[in-house]
């Protein structure tokens, strides 16, 4: 891991959120992974601490970070005292404030903790308050060194709004990561059964925001000149799926014949919902993911398709550009246009797979990384305290 040159530091990371579903470490740890890699990275050069509020009252050391674990008085903490004196009492150097919608929180944060700790907000796909609540914002922009976005375009947006004061206090950290890597592809596809030339993927939410329709009708015309390939859709929400089986029907309908019939329906395949741990094999299985999302806090799914080798082909969105390099690796389309995605499919068939493929895979270690993330949080950290806030 490389690392700039800098002397040990503690960094607590802090969320005034409550989960009261989870009554375990060993859950919480199986619900945030895509986050602590990060943090384990980090603390292979300082002293990491986090504090997360749950059913579960205890500590624990994880993968080289130390744990706290309490309720803080539940979903009550308008008023955050007993979390912040702990916070105090432990002598951090930088504190890490998970969210950007605990304003009147971090005013109270920054009045226990004076002027000489780092305090930094991660946005989590936020979008800024309106209102009475864009004042809390501001007020508490004062009290905050910098911020992680997932991308820097994403940041811009808040201060455009007014809720952020000055666009040098963003700092482009992706949020999360992939605990997943490359498998062997052929037992990968033995084990998912997937067939087709190219293979696409796409995983998500089959809601308006991730527009399933338009890729689907993209795909389909795609699909009708060009023999062979095939998209699998893994989903674990409902919303248009009624929308997209008349969608296929209709498709199948318009066939002139019983071959086509079949061809239609194995060109698209509803996988429906699948374990967490299993995406690995259709990851490593897929030649391509695709999305056609009108936003992205980060893009988890395309985060870990990218670690398995899967080539992005993605809407024009911020996050996305970010995580793509601006489209050093696959392509970009602008959200919504079908006939412009449509045009990204239809230039995959000239494409060097393999070495997109490692594009691809490059991309993903030098930026998105758990050891990039912890790179990233490092030198914003150590700019801060060697010259203070811009």
């Amino acid at each position: 891991m490389s690392y700039v040159n800098a002397v040990r530091m503690k960094f607590v990371f802090v969320s005034h959120n409550y989960s009261p579903d989870i009554h375990s470490p060993g859950d919480w740890f199986a619900r945030i992974k895509i986050y602590t890699g990060s943090l384990s990275c980090l603390s292979e050069r300082h002293s990491v601490i986090r504090i997360e509020r749950i059913n579960y009252t205890g500590s624990c050391l994880h993968e080289g970070v130390q744990y706290y674990f309490g309720d803080y008085g539940k979903g009550k903490l308008h008023w955050p005292w007993a979390l912040h004196r702990f916070v105090a009492a432990l002598h951090p150097d930088v504190v890490v404030v998970s969210g950007l919608h605990y304003p009147w929180q971090v005013i109270q944060l920054r009045w226990r903790l004076g002027n000489e700790v780092v305090i930094i907000a991660q946005n989590h796909a936020e979008k800024p308050f309106t209102g009475i609540r864009k004042l809390l914002q501001r007020m508490a922009d004062r009290c905050i060194d910098a911020y992680f976005f997932s991308s820097k375009e994403m940041g811009s947006d808040w201060v455009d709004r007014g809720n952020l004061a000055d666009r040098r206090k963003i700092h482009e950290v992706m949020e999360v990561s992939s605990v997943f890597h490359p498998s062997d592809r052929e037992m990968a596809r033995s084990t998912t059964g997937v067939q087709g030339q190219p293979v696409w993927l796409w995983v998500g939410r089959l809601d308006q925001n991730k527009n399933p329709l338009m890729v689907l009708r993209a795909f389909l015309q795609y699909a009708r000149v060009r023999p062979g390939p095939r998209l699998y859709m893994i989903f674990h929400t409902t919303e248009l799926l009624g929308e997209i089986e008349r969608l296929l029907e209709g498709e199948r309908a318009d066939g002139k014949d019983g071959d086509r019939e079949q061809g239609d329906r194995r060109e698209v395949i509803l996988v429906g919902a699948q374990d967490h741990g299993r995406l690995q094999d259709w990851y490593s299985s897929a030649d391509f993911i695709v999305s056609g999302s009108w936003y992205e806090g980060s893009g988890a799914a395309v985060c870990e398709a990218m670690s398995c080798g899967c080539i992005p082909i993605l809407t024009d969105i911020p996050s996305f550009r970010m995580m793509t390099g601006h489209g050093r690796c696959g392509r970009l389309y602008a959200a919504g246009d079908q006939q412009g995605l449509l045009a990204a499919l239809m230039a995959t068939s000239d494409m060097d797979i393999a070495s997109e493929r490692r594009k691809t895979l490059e991309q993903f270690r030098s930026k998105l990384s758990f050891e990039a993330i912890a790179a990233g949080m490092e030198e914003v950290a150590i700019s801060l305290r060697n010259h203070g806030p811009a």
